[in-house]
């Protein structure tokens, strides 16, 4: 057989496209670099997208504008995994609640993967995966009311979804870390409440969370789904 007929018999390997957003900075920018690394196409969406590297592209954004989300990302190839990291932290107890706070935080959170998702199924192959970043402060903690509502509800949404989606194989799962060693940590948002060390004696590393994802995006996870994944140090215990 001739080389040029091999060639033509043998499969050829599509590389794997997944899509990030928050990919700019912390966990998101975390993420990003690990799929790259293990070879996989990302476009990352955010409001100020990072330099990128091979394989890497790039979307500006606002993600809280649904309808230029959906324009966004409707004209992207095929698209193998979703992950949506975004999102930004306001704190206050009750009584100094303010209603713009809560909004924005749904807005990016819960609403702009929904919208992402929304807008990618009817493209989303069989065997796809979809991982939303959560929050250990889902289950609740003083002065972060809003937005611990926010990433329960994302919990809420990624387990309907899982339900939905399991005839397909495509997996839907929550990765939940506690306080992370990113710009949110310094954010004046939340001086208010400071983040508390965890038992560990040390806070989160993005790369830490990076690992769980990218584990849930391959194919010993295909099993996996529904499921809120604690990365917190101890702090739940």
């Amino acid at each position: 057989m001739s080389q040029s007929m091999q060639d033509d018999a043998t499969p050829v390997a599509r590389t794997r496209h997944a899509l990030v957003t928050g990919a700019s900075s912390g966990i998101g920018a975390a993420i990003a670099r690990r799929l790259l690394s293990a070879g996989w196409n990302v476009t990352g969406l955010d409001r100020s997208p990072a330099p990128g590297a091979a394989g890497f592209s790039a979307i500006e954004v606002d993600l809280t504008d649904a309808a230029k989300l959906a324009a966004a990302v409707a004209a992207l190839p095929r698209v193998d995994a979703i992950v949506h990291a975004a999102g930004f932290m306001r704190t206050a107890v009750l009584g100094d609640l303010k209603p713009e706070d809560g909004e924005g935080m749904w807005r990016i959170h819960v609403q702009a993967a929904a919208v992402l998702a929304n807008a990618l199924m009817p493209g989303l192959p069989d065997g796809a995966r979809i991982v939303l970043i959560g929050s250990r402060t889902a289950a609740g903690a003083p002065g972060r009311s809003q937005y611990a509502a926010t990433k329960a509800a994302v919990v809420g949404m990624a387990r309907s979804w899982a339900a939905e989606l399991a005839p397909r194989g495509i997996t839907v799962n929550v990765v939940a870390p506690g306080a992370t060693e990113t710009p949110m940590l310094n954010d004046p948002g939340r001086e208010g409440t400071p983040p508390r060390t965890p038992p560990i004696g040390r806070f989160i590393r993005p790369d830490e969370v990076a690992g769980m994802v990218s584990f849930l995006l391959g194919p010993d996870a295909g099993a996996i789904t529904g499921q809120q994944i604690l990365i917190c140090g101890g702090a739940s215990l």
